[in-house]
């Protein structure tokens, strides 16, 4: 189980300078906003340049380079497969150049503390990459490099973040957490048994009163692609400005009262896969997604483990919605009475079915649609059919195994969760003195 406050470190993404000077024409002493003296009506002076947001950077005399940002655009592009406008590419485009300076400023600290990344390590993690897109570490390459990415771009973003991650480490062994903590947490714990929990995942942007109503429609505009079938994930890891966003956003399992106000009221009315509007919080807005819902340290049965067989028929372009049906008929017909999965591969090829088989799906991996539904068969039975014009489908149960009674977590779990989360605040102070310390030339 993981534990945890819901924003972990928050990760404040540098700005882009502008090249103009702003003067105050005011009269009497200046309104102070966050101990600057900044006038209600600034007039600026000179020339506004129109690329404000500088398409390369020097980073502590480390090139950030316009081909840099161009892959790297590229391989979000691929991954989302949706098309932006052009306001959204260049969008996209300034605040991947913000995440290859704080990567540029991860990698240097890394360095300098002597936690350089070895590249064996940078080799395995590419070979996992690799696999998420379907491809081995040897055909990556061409593959990045025919949607207009490259194996350099993503290897230096891998070692972006495997350095800050060492970087954590080492600062999380000067963390300490006394035992009495840890038993308050577990006290709580024990106290909140048979409670709601959710696990929520978040894109978080920062926001000031100036600035409230442009990241408002930003993130609007995110949500929007979204629900548009663009990966959370995804737009949590270029988005977010939470130290979460490395893991797509995810913040764990968390109860409602480790939320915010404004979130948890929200979260606990939420279906299972909703995703919010833009949420004003202190500090900024979030964009919440909620994964999954579970009652603390109480047996969920959708954590048994599924062995299933999928038998899908594939329609032919124009298959009528009459037609569709008639397949599907017949579908259910042949699960139905062909008594369970050890003549499953005699009746797929019968009816020129596809099989595929999985032994170890967890219930509440699938669509919430189907989890009950599975769950309520016994082993050898079929779903009803499911599917679209294009492709009907059916899930044949082969076995199940049921989850084991779930315990307590141990004191040195604990422990390791409160030390992290300290780490992670360590982690917000650190990368801002490194963005205060750095010489950031734009070219």
């Amino acid at each position: 189980m993981k534990f945890g406050t819901f924003r972990r470190a928050a990760v404040v993404l540098a700005g882009s300078f502008l090249s103009v000077v702003a003067v105050a024409q005011t009269t009497g002493d200046q309104p102070r906003q966050g101990g600057l003296a900044i006038p209600s009506d600034v007039n600026f002076v000179g020339q506004a340049e129109p690329n404000v947001a500088r398409a390369t950077a020097i980073v502590n005399d480390e090139i950030i380079t316009q081909t840099d940002v161009d892959h790297r655009m590229a391989l979000m592009l691929a991954s989302q497969r949706v098309q932006l406008s052009a306001e959204e590419q260049q969008r996209l485009r300034a605040q991947i150049l913000r995440n290859l300076i704080d990567e540029t400023l991860q990698i240097q600290a890394a360095r300098e503390n002597e936690l350089a990344v070895e590249q064996r390590e940078i080799d395995q993690y590419y070979a996992r990459f690799a696999q998420q897109f379907g491809h081995t570490p040897q055909t990556f390459g061409d593959y990045l490099r025919s949607i207009g990415s490259s194996e350099r771009s993503v290897k230096r973003q891998i070692t972006g973040e495997l350095s800050w991650q060492r970087l954590q480490r080492y600062r999380m062994t000067r963390v300490s957490v006394a035992d009495e903590e840890v038993q308050a947490v577990l006290d709580r714990l024990n106290a909140s048994r048979g409670s709601t929990e959710y696990r929520v995942a978040e894109i978080y942007m920062e926001a000031t009163p100036e600035t409230a109503a442009t990241v408002r429609a930003n993130m609007a505009r995110i949500v929007a692609q979204i629900r548009g079938g663009a990966s959370f994930p995804a737009y949590a890891r270029q988005y977010s400005v939470a130290s979460t966003a490395a893991l797509g956003g995810d913040l764990g399992w968390v109860r409602p009262e480790q939320l915010p106000p404004e979130i948890a009221s929200v979260v606990q009315s939420m279906p299972v896969q909703g995703l919010t509007d833009p949420i004003q919080v202190p500090g900024g807005f979030s964009i919440i997604y909620l994964v999954d819902a579970r009652q603390v340290l109480t047996t969920d049965p959708r954590d048994a483990v599924l062995s299933l067989m999928q038998m899908s028929i594939d329609l032919p372009a124009g298959t009528t919605e009459a037609q569709a049906r008639a397949r599907a008929d017949q579908l259910a017909q042949a699960t139905r009475t062909m008594g369970g999965c050890g003549r499953a591969p005699d009746v797929a090829r019968a009816i020129g079915a596809e099989l595929v088989s999985n032994d170890g799906m967890r219930a509440r991996e699938l669509p919430p649609q189907l989890q009950q539904t599975l769950l309520n068969l016994s082993v050898g039975q079929a779903t009803q059919p499911f599917g679209t014009l294009e492709r009907v489908s059916v899930l044949v149960l082969c076995g199940r195994d049921d989850p084991r009674q779930i315990n307590m977590p141990s004191a040195e779990d604990v422990q390791t969760a409160l030390a992290e989360q300290r780490m992670n605040q360590q982690a917000q102070r650190y990368l801002r003195d490194l963005r205060r310390d750095a010489v950031i030339e734009y070219r």
